[in-house]
């Protein structure tokens, strides 16, 4: 009886383990294929929900990548970064603000790792096969190893028939959760580094304000 209960108790480390291994198996085929891409561009929707508050809101974005620049749109907000200067342009107010972000702050976040943010400082378990929004995908939970993380998980989905992500899903622990789905991803075109900078001569109505 001592033996089986020993059996019992093990049975969900390896159960575990086993999900571990077969989340990485197809990670690192997500990784390697991005690894392929010299720019993305893709066409999102961004969608916060909150349960208990009765919220639920959706704004359509898109975003260009090129290794850690980028330029993305969302709620009439463009974004540039150039790998260094961060410019973020409020369309309806006319103003941008022009900052220099902190590489080492882990709670900055550059939309621009979105697609590997699996990458590092998780843990992470396979949560079986399923068909989202009429897609077939591979359902990964990731936990962090640092307890202090605004999150409790990140759900990936990565899509069965190409190993791309599909959506990306932000569990919080105040009951804010929220969502990007990727509608459309086309990589490999050309971009001009130029993109991701903001050009203040193109918009001179718009207040620059310089918080470096």
């Amino acid at each position: 009886m001592k033996k089986l209960l020993v059996l019992l108790c093990l049975i969900p480390g390896f159960a575990f383990a086993q999900n571990s291994e077969k989340a990485k198996e197809i990670l690192d085929k997500v990784t390697a294929k991005t690894k392929t891409y010299t720019t993305i561009k893709a066409d999102f929707s961004f969608s916060l929900e909150n349960l208990q508050e009765d919220i639920k809101e959706e704004y359509q974005g898109t975003i260009a990548i090129k290794g850690d620049k980028y330029k993305a749109h969302l709620m009439d907000v463009d974004t540039y970064f150039d790998g260094k200067t961060l410019w973020t342009h409020m369309i309806d107010v006319e103003e941008v603000n022009v900052d220099e972000p902190d590489p080492d702050d882990e709670d900055s976040l550059n939309p621009a790792t979105i697609f590997t943010i699996y990458q590092s400082g998780f843990k992470y378990a396979y949560m079986g096969e399923k068909v989202s929004n009429g897609v077939a995908v591979h359902s990964i939970d990731l936990f962090p190893i640092k307890r202090d993380k605004p999150y409790s998980r990140i759900n990936l989905e990565v899509k069965k028939d190409d190993m791309q992500l599909h959506q990306i899903k932000q569990v919080s622990k105040d009951g804010n959760n929220y969502t990007i789905a990727i509608k459309e991803l086309v990589p490999n075109i050309a971009m001009d580094d130029n993109m991701f900078v903001f050009d203040p001569n193109a918009h001179p109505e718009v207040d620059v304000i310089d918080m470096r």
